[in-house]
């Protein structure tokens, strides 16, 4: 070592000499007891965020396929008709492609694979509307040589839908009739 340089081995502990004594108290509180005994019982309480697939739908962001981005493209950001998108977002047990929370619709985006798995994506759509989203699908080869056609379909499926937030009149609203101050607002 150069000089002026400090070497560890200045700072190690003697052999047996076990670990330094610090003037703090013990973990926790006064004595080593816990500060909060509600803390110590929770080590086992599993945080929503470890119960929901969020790696697996990162995971399915990252490795999207080519018709799933250039969908994304198109309807992200609120780019068809204001509607918010959310990719990738779980509902039950199942992660589905593109999802409006605010009208309940779910877009997927299936490859050649589902041709195959045609009883397991009728399961898996009739979850959902028993959860109350539309699910509208469309293939690969649709999302890629007529996305224009997907963007009108999914266009018009919104038209279609009720209004996701119908405004309501009630007192002290913007929208409804103003309160008289000193008056009982009307029944």
């Amino acid at each position: 070592m150069g000089e002026g340089s400090v070497g560890l081995k200045e700072f190690a502990l003697p052999p047996g000499a076990g670990a330094p004594q610090s003037p703090l108290p013990l973990a926790g509180g006064v004595g080593g007891g816990p500060v909060c005994p509600a803390k110590e019982q929770r080590l086992d309480y599993q945080d929503k965020g470890y119960s929901r697939p969020t790696a697996r739908s990162r995971e399915l962001r990252r490795d999207a396929t080519e018709a799933e981005r250039r969908l994304w493209c198109a309807i992200s950001a609120r780019k068809l008709a204001g509607v918010r998108f959310n990719r990738q977002f779980p509902i039950g047990p199942f992660i589905c492609d593109f999802v409006s929370r605010e009208y309940r619709l779910v877009i997927e985006v299936d490859g050649g694979h589902h041709a195959h798995a045609v009883d397991d994506d009728q399961k898996r759509t009739r979850f959902l509307e028993q959860q109350g989203y539309t699910v509208i699908r469309f293939w690969n080869a649709e999302v890629m040589d007529s996305l224009d056609g997907v963007l009108n379909r999914i266009a018009h499926v919104l038209s279609d839908m009720p209004s996701p937030n119908p405004s309501r009149s009630r007192e002290g609203s913007l929208w409804g009739p103003k309160a008289s101050r000193g008056q009982a607002p009307p029944c």
